[in-house]
């Protein structure tokens, strides 16, 4: 993709095709403005920033970095978004824009579908209620979603449908919508599920009762998670938009823009990493269990991020540090141990002997 914008503002007729990046573990980290890419390989590393858009760079966002993505197929490419009303697609190499998309309001949040081959759209909210869809291929906003009342605080496209977004907005609302067509959202989220005896005036066709400042699909995209300022988490079907009324108890939100949380991916059972001040609360998805709280940050955690491939947690602090979690493996029992050796002489006396080892040894 960073080889067609660049052919594109060349005048190329033909751009350049997008070509995978090697596979590294690349971390991108933002203080105040500033830009870190840290690099590494091994599981247990201090690990230092290989570059930096800092202060001294032109190019430098003027006001806080709200959200920052890789390109989904390359490393070669990221994108940034600031309350400075701009989004910036980098080239990871020469650390300069290769695209700047302008915006009237702040903006809370941009997200790139992790799987979308027919287009290259990224959803961007800000201060205002519509939600801004940017073209990376024609470097142009070429529609907007218009719906919710209030600021967009996050928005999510599904890991399983590449036209489908859901947004979340101050005014309590949760939308999800199919991008390609032309008329309003496929439904909004209601957390009495239709039930408007249980509901005020007020509260009908609301995910929560307080601005929903967070949104996360799961790994397979059938269920999608959504965090407000009510201190509640609510895990809600995906297709049908039903609330599955799972009892995460009270979940801390203090954040008054994005609560960055996340899902783990390719284990199982699946486990929710959401800030709660200098911890992380980690809840079983399905049951709504708060399992355990991870310690280590020395000020608020303002970011989670689950790596599938490594089964890593990345959480970034105000303390300016990213702690990587590791999944410490889980020492066999004792009788467990004679089970399994019990089990390998049975299956070793079962097997045909056709198929057995009758080599007989040099010493024989």
């Amino acid at each position: 993709m960073l080889g067609f914008l660049t052919a594109r503002q060349a005048g190329v007729d033909d751009p350049l095709r997008l070509r995978r990046a090697e596979s590294t573990r690349r971390v991108l980290s933002l203080n105040r403005g500033q830009i870190h890419v840290n690099y590494s390989r091994k599981l247990q590393y201090t690990c230092k920033a290989v570059c930096t858009v800092g202060r001294s760079s032109r190019y430098v966002h003027k006001f806080s970095v709200e959200t920052v993505q890789w390109y989904p197929y390359d490393t070669g490419m990221f994108v940034s978004s600031s309350f400075d009303k701009t989004m910036k697609v980098w080239d990871t190499e020469t650390l300069k824009p290769a695209e700047v998309f302008e915006f009237e309001g702040n903006v809370y949040s941009h997200h790139l579908s992790p799987i979308a081959r027919k287009h290259s759209l990224i959803a961007v909210g800000t201060t205002d209620p519509k939600i801004q869809l940017c073209d990376l291929k024609s470097g142009s906003r070429i529609h907007v979603l218009q719906g919710h009342r209030a600021e967009i605080l996050s928005v999510r496209w599904s890991p399983r449908y590449d036209h489908i977004l859901a947004t979340a907005s101050a005014d309590s609302k949760v939308k999800v919508w199919d991008v390609r067509r032309a008329s309003g959202s496929l439904f909004t989220l209601d957390q009495h599920n239709g039930d408007k005896s249980k509901a005020s005036s007020e509260a009908v066709n609301t995910a929560h009762n307080g601005r929903v400042n967070g949104l996360c699909f799961t790994g397979d995209g059938l269920y999608l998670l959504t965090t407000g300022t009510d201190d509640r988490m609510r895990l809600w079907n995906s297709a049908t938009g039903e609330n599955t009324l799972v009892n995460y108890g009270k979940v801390c939100n203090e954040s008054r823009k994005r609560l960055q949380f996340t899902v783990s991916r390719g284990c199982s059972p699946e486990f929710v990493f959401v800030p709660c001040g200098s911890s992380v609360a980690v809840y079983a998805l399905h049951t709504g269990e708060l399992v355990t709280m991870l310690r280590g940050h020395y000020n608020n955690v303002d970011c989670c991020e689950f790596h599938p491939d490594y089964q890593e947690l990345y959480t970034g602090g105000k303390d300016c540090n990213i702690l990587a979690w590791v999944p410490a493996p889980r020492a066999p029992d004792v009788e467990e141990e004679s089970k399994s050796a019990n089990q390998a002489a049975a299956d070793q006396s079962s097997v045909n002997p056709a198929f057995q080892d009758a080599w007989s040894s040099d010493e024989d």
